[in-house]
């Protein structure tokens, strides 16, 4: 009886480990160039946020793989390297193959073997493009508050009409029609269903389209609650999709703000520093080349603080009594972004790459950003 009992125990033992190892699967597989020594993470972008799944150290060769357990419905990935993220939805057991190129990854890269994250790569880039126009419009000084608003929604209209005709009406029920509606320029939804009523009929027929296809799901459930707020408000802005106020146009002009807790537990605002000449600096101070990077900054400190010059330097990192550490002893301000590369912050000035810096002049409008800017030296000698 004894033996024939561990038999039995190491039978079943044998096919719970079989019935483990033949759960369905995905990959998402491909290679880097230029990333040799970079950190690649694969997180999992949940209901409830960013979640890290696994992370590889990149080899001369730029090879990766990820090999994970595939969801009960469609859900939604992202590879990262610091700033640079390539969105991907996963439905079943596919495998994905990506191919990219660093330093600017979230443009620079193919995928095949998933239709859907061919689409949501063609709406990600359309984004990226459609916030690139924002930022120029914004930047001109020679535009009215008024035509910087009324160009905005159009080219915000205009963007959301091609939208809706090839992606969400043509096949609501898709992963890149969900992706869709919860693209944003800067901290803006472009589709907004609590002020627009067209909005919030796109919302209102993917939301049918997931409860139909897809009952039960997280997403479905989370796209039908909002439809069903966006239909119990009590006034809808019929016909008015407005990209962003008129305080808003005022503040876009100038810069985006930030309000963050420094290092000393102190609330500290971007547009408190009105009057200054800032750099607005994106930083993680557990990159390799961090100590280099704030020894040339303390050079620039030091050089022009005392004509007005500031650095109001937003941390990325993690640990924060790591990051407390490493800005005891800085001159300037240094706030952290407790979210990480996941952080607002990032969204409102669409950066992709850490560190990043912007140039902020004495009224509170941006000069430019790292890639416009040859010579900070020279830029900050001219702002002062």
């Amino acid at each position: 009886m004894k033996h024939t009992f561990a038999f039995v125990a190491v039978a079943t033992l044998i096919t719970l480990l079989t019935a483990c190892s033949n759960k369905n699967k995905f990959t998402v597989e491909g290679s880097i160039e230029n990333a040799e020594d970079s950190t690649l993470y694969f997180e999992n972008v949940s209901l409830e946020g960013v979640i890290t799944i696994d992370s590889v150290k990149l080899g001369s060769d730029g090879k990766f793989k990820f090999r994970e357990n595939s969801p009960e419905a469609p859900d939604f990935y992202r590879l990262r390297i610091s700033g640079q993220i390539i969105n991907v939805s996963v439905d079943s057991t596919e495998t994905i193959t990506v191919t990219a190129t660093m330093p600017n990854m979230a443009k620079d890269y193919e995928i095949s073997g998933s239709e859907e994250c061919e689409k949501i790569k063609q709406l990600a880039l359309r984004q990226i493009e459609l916030q690139n126009i924002a930022i120029n419009l914004q930047k001109d000084r020679s535009i009215s508050n008024r035509a910087l608003a009324d160009s905005l929604n159009s080219l915000i209209n205009e963007y959301k009409e091609d939208v809706k005709k090839n992606y969400i009406l043509k096949d609501p029920k898709a992963a890149s029609s969900y992706f869709a509606l919860f693209q944003a320029i800067g901290p803006y939804l472009i589709f907004n269903p609590r002020t627009n009523k067209e909005d919030l009929k796109m919302f209102a027929a993917v939301a049918t389209s997931w409860d139909t296809f897809r009952p039960g799901t997280l997403r479905g459930e989370n796209l039908h609650n909002i439809a069903i707020q966006g239909m119990r408000k009590d006034r809808i802005i019929a016909d008015k999709a407005d990209f962003v106020s008129d305080n808003d146009i005022v503040e876009a002009t100038g810069i985006i703000d930030l309000k963050l807790i420094d290092n000393n537990g102190v609330v500290r605002t971007l547009s408190e520093l009105k009057g200054k000449v800032v750099l607005l600096d994106f930083h993680m101070f557990a990159l390799q080349d961090s100590p280099a990077r704030i020894l040339k900054l303390r050079e620039l400190y030091n050089k022009y603080s005392s004509r007005g010059f500031e650095i109001y330097q937003v941390s990325l990192d993690t640990d924060e009594h790591f990051w407390k550490t490493q800005t005891s002893a800085l001159p300037w301000v240094c706030v952290r972004e407790e979210n990480g590369t996941s952080s607002q912050s990032l969204i409102s000035y669409y950066v992709q790459t850490i560190p990043d810096f912007f140039l902020i002049d004495r009224s509170n409008t941006l000069i430019g950003r790292a890639s416009q800017i040859d010579d900070i030296e020279k830029a900050i000698q001219s702002a002062l």
